[in-house]
């Protein structure tokens, strides 16, 4: 590909006008996509800004790689060695040509002035701000000592902790993992803090979490959207949405808050948090009582509905259900009814339902209510959750040896995340796990020996973990921090040595979807700006300089060529899953996974091989066997807070970046106006928000999108300014998540404020 130094260096430098790209996205339509804004699908979305016609461009295949439901296939548009902009990728029915407004200004964060551009080391000690810029050599210099230095002292490199999440969910970047698989045993902080508690559940009823096509959604003749915001987080599913309430689809969405998704559904149902699992089990015990569950289905695919049913007889009293949940009786009825009438219906259960103590409790019960009205394994129909079933490469990266000699973990065998390796069958060791979810107190307690080096890479964890004066102390009585990103974040602040990590757009990757079922090749469309190396690049340098200084120490390859990488990931299976013979096909656009409907066969993957309403794993683990009904946790201050994704972000990116500051340029804490009286608090006025753990000061917004005795604040990252939700939440657990991720997931909507003006 050609290069322009002069090109890169003039957009970088000047930037192009946001108010042009706002005029632009306005004129395109783009604007409508925004959540919140014009909410109604427009199906000729498209990115049209000034186009020069096809031939005047290199054009690339890529992937955005982040957190989000919707995984967009990419098609970026290059000139001269510079991205000019992209666009949807018009060959995925799903992405539909489209992208959502963060997935629109990826240019912008290519060229962002804000990146990283150099590695970096801080020298005044931690949260010093005094730093300077080092080579890679000097950097890698300093990793690689220490970490031999913890090996001939500690006789084991457990002391390195290793922890990474979902900034980046390209398989070769599970290349980080295989960094550390390939420097011996180590210590990683295992779990997930999204969706735990809800696998777990899925995997208790029907052993695996595995939902069907969202392209499918289209022909449903019933959508519940429970506590799921798909106007806000998930804008391509909207399309299938929209087009069922078209053809004569009821929508029903189900939430605390009143979302976007709300605003464009048939019917809107506020329900108290946490009451969600008694509402499912409610209206389970109603169909069944007016003989509109499916028995014949149950006969032949279900093990332990007779002790469910007697559980609902004795247990759930319907008055009770309406009080608890906060619902009419009579809406509750004629919502079960509905349901139970219309054929396929389908439930989607969002993340933040299962961030409650009895989060997982919660999805077992809807689960099991979708199961009883017979639409598991039907096309259109199904409780969806999310799905790993089209994950199946090599993780060749990942898979790295252990130095011959290594010494691990001897304790009980821990837990081990997605794809963590365990104890290798030829030897008596492990590598070590903490909970993800309790990284600060796990940092602090880990003994014999203590953790000494912290390896952060595609996470921000001062944004996304809990507790945030102890983090602070956790990251002071490490030895060193090294934090790989793309942005001088909060957690970078706190590191020793910082390292600057490619975009999607500057290597090889490739991507799918924990929701729809296309498969993305990422091509590197640009030449790495500054000295940005992705992060299988620095794994290679960082095994070079160890093997320079002890042979045999670290067993990565000492280089490697991304695109190489990217080609070792690929096997039959997926292959013949996708209906390729190369990945090289994927150069001619994003393909989608042969069609298949979960559970259609009535072969589940649980011990019985039916769907358990029984289940002994459950028994055995969490102390009931049935999808029953578990209290919320007991409030410990006056409001309930719930902290949910903004659609100007995903996690810590994006929001700060100067478009979206822009059109979102403040956080804001959201009260219910008769709480706002209460408090004498008017719009706009500056507030406390405080509790046992901490305390924010923030703009109000008065809403009553919100309920009484509830305030929400999102969870985002500003770049300049100090506003962290986490400030706020403590790390207690969710009910589930060990059984399937390693660590419970976090009960974050269980949190509790108090709020007054200042």
């Amino acid at each position: 590909m050609s290069y322009s130094k002069e090109n890169v260096e003039s957009i970088v430098n000047n930037g192009i006008s946001r108010r042009s790209f706002l005029k632009g996205l306005a004129a395109s339509g783009v604007l409508s996509s925004f959540p919140g804004g014009i909410l109604q699908a427009n199906e000729d979305l498209n990115t049209k800004i000034p186009y020069l016609g096809e031939k005047s461009y290199q054009t690339f295949r890529n992937a955005c790689p982040r957190n989000c439901y919707d995984t967009c296939s990419i098609k970026t548009y290059v000139k001269d060695g510079v991205m000019q902009f992209i666009e949807g990728a018009t060959e995925s029915t799903y992405t539909h040509g489209g992208c959502c407004v963060k997935g629109n200004s990826y240019v912008k964060r290519v060229y962002s002035a804000r990146r990283l551009k150099f590695p970096m080391m801080q020298v005044g000690g931690k949260g010093s701000g005094n730093w300077k810029r080092i080579s890679w050599d000097q950097a890698m210099d300093i990793i690689a000592k220490k970490l031999l230095e913890m090996k001939k002292e500690d006789g084991t490199l457990l002391g390195a902790a290793l922890t990474k999440y979902s900034g980046n969910f390209g398989i070769t970047h599970y290349g980080i993992e295989g960094m550390f698989n390939s420097i011996g045993y180590t210590t990683r902080l295992a779990g997930t803090p999204c969706w735990p508690a809800g696998i777990d559940a899925q995997n208790l009823d029907m052993g695996d979490m595995w939902c069907n096509d969202p392209e499918e959604m289209k022909d449903s003749k019933f959508i519940i959207l429970w506590g799921v915001n798909p106007a806000s987080n998930s804008i391509h599913s909207m399309k299938y949405i929209y087009e069922a309430k078209k053809k004569g689809a009821k929508v029903v969405v189900i939430d605390p808050v009143f979302t976007e998704a709300a605003s464009k559904a048939s019917q809107y149902i506020q329900i108290k948090a946490g009451t969600d699992g008694l509402l499912a089990l409610g209206m389970a015990k109603i169909i069944i009582e007016a003989g509109l569950h499916d028995q014949k289905w149950l006969d032949a695919n279900s093990k332990g509905y007779k002790e469910y049913k007697a559980y609902l007889d004795k247990e759930v009293k319907l008055d009770n259900v309406s009080k608890i949940t906060g619902i009419p009786l009579a809406m509750i009825k004629e919502l079960a009814l509905s349901f139970a009438k219309a054929k396929p219906a389908t439930i989607w259960m969002g993340y933040g339902m299962q961030r409650h103590t009895n989060g997982g409790s919660m999805i077992r019960a809807i689960d099991a209510f979708v199961a009883v009205s017979g639409n598991i394994g039907k096309y259109a129909g199904g409780a969806r959750y999310g799905h790993l079933n089209t994950w199946g490469f090599n993780y060749a990266a990942l898979s790295q040896t252990k130095p011959e000699g290594s010494v691990g973990y001897t304790g009980p065998e821990g837990a081990k995340g997605d794809v963590a390796q365990g104890k290798d069958a030829k030897s008596n060791y492990t590598d070590r796990f903490l909970n993800i979810n309790k990284t600060a107190r796990e940092l602090i307690n880990a003994k014999e020996p203590k953790v000494r080096l912290l390896w952060v890479a595609c996470k921000n964890v001062f944004a996304q973990d809990f507790d945030r004066n102890q983090l602070i102390r956790a990251f002071q009585q490490l030895d060193l921090v090294v934090v790989a990103d793309q942005f001088f974040n909060e957690t970078a602040k706190w590191a020793d040595i910082v390292l600057p990590v490619a975009t999607q757009f500057e290597e090889y990757d490739v991507n799918v979807s924990y929701w729809h079922y296309w498969l993305t090749l990422n091509e590197q469309a640009i030449k790495p700006l500054f000295e940005v190396k992705s992060d299988l690049e620095i794994a290679a340098m960082l095994s070079k300089r160890m093997n320079q200084l002890q042979t045999g120490s670290c067993t990565f390859p000492q280089s490697v060529d991304t695109k190489a990488m990217m080609a070792k990931e690929f096997n039959p299976g997926i292959y013949e899953q996708f209906g390729i013979k190369s990945w090289e096909e994927l150069k001619n656009g994003p393909v989608k996974a042969k069609a298949v409907i979960p559970y259609a066969d009535g072969k589940f993957k649980t011990p019985s091989g039916k769907f358990e309403f029984y289940s002994d794993k459950a028994l055995e683990l969490f102390g009931s066997a049935l999808p029953t009904y578990l209290e919320v946790r007991k409030p410990y201050d006056k409001f309930r807070m719930t902290s949910p994704h903004s659609r100007w972000s995903l996690h810590s990116q994006f929001q700060n970046l100067e478009w979206m500051e822009d059109v979102h340029p403040e956080p804001y804490v959201y009260i219910n106006p008769d709480d706002a009286e209460a408090k004498m608090v008017k719009e706009g006025d500056t507030v406390a928000v405080f509790n046992k753990q901490g305390l924010l000061r923030v703009k109000a917004k008065l809403t009553d999108n919100v309920q009484a005795g509830t305030v929400l604040m999102y969870e985002q990252w500003y770049n300049n300014n100090i506003y962290n939700v986490n400030e706020l939440v403590d790390d207690t657990s969710s009910d589930m998540g060990a059984f399937k991720t390693g660590a419970p997931g976090v009960a974050l909507h269980d949190t509790f404020v108090n709020f007054r003006k200042l």
